[in-house]
């Protein structure tokens, strides 16, 4: 029998002759892609039913019919008893192709007043929003696990940098508030992401609407979402909210992957600042005292692949045309990988920064070398009313000197500060002790013991603000 002999079943087949090719329809489907937004797509089903019985379109018994054969969809698919099957091109089609066998007419009712197109929207935007809220909760973990290691720690001194040298001493609390802050505001981004997906496109049908009577308003309390797209042409057509979440994936990657940089060359043997769990290194294969930082190395690694998650979608939507286009099929693959990827990170991380040990004797050593105290030194000059420039000056030459002797500024004597100036007392040690050069750092912000104190404070009050917030998305 010749090809264009078989029937074409494809729910779209009517103004088909001839079946899909094979090859074609493995190409052109996105099942393997799709079928993780199941439980979106029953929703939106569930809720659409019943807006048309609500309005008189379909029957109550319809209704029924399909809520009922839904439920028994979800349960297959939750026991894995489900066959999704290539030919049925799409998660949208294979629950309806299977709801239409299990109820008869009444299935074929369900899709009366709506497009996949507006359809698919619906069941990405709804998808994502879960997708969004399950990110912040990690965030909010890690947040968590960030302030314990701060608490835990406080007092701990360690050399800060600046272009890799050092550059003044701080607590260590304070660098790792550094990043509970980035992590904050990478929070903000992802509500921001689940706020973008939460209106709704269903009613809009393929691009012009419907001459149904729909109530577009019920079918949005029904699911949950904040408001109706205006526009029927832009509901099914936008993909903005998947590039939101994409960003804030990407962003909170990035900080992610600076925190793992820091955390590969603290574990280092030429740093000795910190010890990573067993559970969180590996080993070499040839080398036995290896003890490798890999997944610090992974997810810096995978920060790469999320920002090419990010640009695959925003190249792919860049010429369309209004309104669908089978170009838009590829906007969920990168946006998945990219929740999934920044999603094990989160978590990678939040057990790595709960389980290292902090070597806080090699910290405080590292805080003694570079010179750290140079610019409380100059200040000290500043103090006995030397301009700053000129203490600068005065302070550079010492370091020189310093340096040429081997000696520390801790080390200087203070015949030989006094040689460099006159201005010099015996109080000039208190200015490098490095605690008190610490310590001195009290303004807002600061790495100050009492700054820093503030700012644990108000970082402990933000996380509970935004678990509150978290917890109404």
């Amino acid at each position: 029998m010749e090809e264009n002999e078989h029937e074409n079943d494809a729910l779209w087949g009517g103004r088909f002759e001839d079946a899909p090719a094979e090859f074609t329809q493995v190409f052109g489907a996105s099942l393997p892609v799709d079928k993780r937004m199941w439980e979106a797509d029953i929703a939106g089903s569930k809720a659409h039913a019943k807006m048309l019985g609500r309005q008189g379109i379909i029957s109550e018994e319809d209704v029924d019919a399909i809520e009922s054969g839904l439920d028994r969809v979800a349960k297959q698919i939750e026991d894995g008893e489900f066959d999704f099957e290539i030919e049925d091109e799409d998660i949208h089609m294979s629950i309806e192709r299977n709801l239409t066998e299990d109820i008869g007419a009444a299935g074929g009712r369900l899709h009366t007043g709506r497009s996949r197109n507006d359809q698919v929207a619906t069941d990405t935007r709804l998808h994502c929003k879960g997708l969004a809220t399950g990110l912040a909760h990690q965030l909010l973990d890690l947040r968590s696990a960030l302030i314990e290691v701060a608490e835990r720690e406080f007092g701990v001194v360690m050399p800060g940098y600046t272009h890799m040298q050092k550059a003044q001493p701080v607590l260590f609390s304070h660098h790792m508030l550094a990043y509970y802050w980035m992590f904050t505001r990478d929070f903000k981004r992802i509500v921001a992401a689940h706020d973008a997906a939460d209106s709704l496109p269903l009613g809009s049908a393929a691009l012009a609407g419907t001459t149904y009577p729909l109530d577009r308003q019920l079918v949005a309390d029904e699911l949950g979402f904040a408001s109706v797209i205006p526009n029927s042409m832009d509901a099914v057509s936008d993909r903005d909210f998947l590039l939101d979440l994409d960003y804030a994936c990407s962003v909170a990657m990035m900080h992610l992957s600076r925190l793992c940089e820091e955390i590969i060359y603290w574990s280092s043997d030429e740093f000795k600042f910190i010890r990573l769990s067993d559970a969180y290194s590996t080993g070499s294969s040839i080398m036995p005292q290896k003890k490798n930082p890999d997944f610090a190395e992974l997810i810096r690694g995978k920060t790469g692949r999320v920002y090419g998650d990010l640009m695959g979608l925003l190249t792919t939507l860049k010429g369309l045309p209004l309104a669908y286009n089978k170009d838009m099929q590829e906007d969920k693959e990168g946006v998945f990988d990219a929740v999934d990827t920044l999603s094990d990170s989160l978590a990678v991380m939040a057990g790595m920064l709960r389980t290292m040990t902090v070597r806080r004797d090699s910290m405080r050593e590292g805080a003694h070398g570079g010179f750290m105290a140079a610019t409380d030194l100059a200040d000290y000059l500043v103090g006995k009313g030397i301009p700053f420039r000129e203490a600068h000056a005065i302070v550079g030459k010492l370091v020189l000197e310093c340096e040429k002797a081997g000696k520390t500024l801790q080390e200087l004597t203070l015949e030989e500060l006094q040689e460099a100036d006159r201005h010099f007392e015996a109080d000039a040690a208190e200015a490098v002790d490095i605690d008190k050069v610490v310590a001195r750092r009290t303004t807002e912000g600061g790495t100050g013991h009492e700054a820093v104190q503030v700012q644990l404070k108000l970082a402990v009050e933000k996380l509970r603000e935004d678990v509150a917030k978290a917890d109404e998305l």
